[in-house]
């Protein structure tokens, strides 16, 4: 089983559901021979709190030997604590590898309009708990997406069908190595 907590970008907030970067990496793994089902637990609007709170019981319900959490950007962008942030996204690191997991920690960057220390402290706290954690570190998810604003709904912050695609090639050469490291097969 391979895990996916997330916000709005990974459950596919205003897409249908069959459109967004987590279905589409579902079909791959298929398409590729993967013996992994996905259990998408993306919530729009979640932020690392709430994910730290769920994340046991996620673990306990699906018992995945992948876990991909891509969380943080409702925390900046409601300016919340870095070190709050920071202290969640390594919570729910060493609770999925404590559950035994690989883990995939999917980074994220926000708009300059934050203040640079702000922007840069944020961005690199991604790699700093990849590294402290042992993770496997995806560096940004909108990467060749956040440029283009026709890439983006209304909105302005939530990808539409056409970006899904490099979405998910943003996460998979990231990912792609846990899968041969995992056995699906024990889970």
């Amino acid at each position: 089983m391979l895990l996916v907590l997330g916000d709005s970008l990974s459950a596919g907030y205003g897409l249908p559901r069959e459109t967004g970067w987590v279905t589409l990496l579902e079909k791959r793994l298929r398409e590729r021979g993967h013996a992994y089902r996905v259990a998408n637990a993306s919530i729009s609007g979640d932020t690392t709190s709430g994910g730290a709170s769920r994340l046991p019981a996620l673990l306990a319900q699906y018992q995945p030997g992948i876990v991909v959490i891509e969380l943080g950007a409702n925390d900046a962008l409601r300016g919340l604590s870095l070190q709050m942030t920071e202290a969640n996204l390594d919570k729910m690191a060493a609770a999925a590898r404590q559950a035994g997991a690989r883990v995939l920690l999917v980074g994220m960057q926000i708009p300059p309009n934050y203040g640079r220390a702000y922007t840069e402290r944020f961005k690199q706290l991604y790699a700093e708990v990849a590294r402290r954690q042992k993770a496997a570190l995806a560096p940004f998810l909108l990467e060749g997406v956040a440029q283009h604003v026709e890439m983006f709904q209304a909105d302005r912050l939530h990808p539409t069908i056409q970006a899904q695609p490099r979405l998910l090639e943003n996460v998979w050469p990231h990912l792609e190595p846990l899968l041969e490291e995992s056995s699906p097969s024990a889970r």
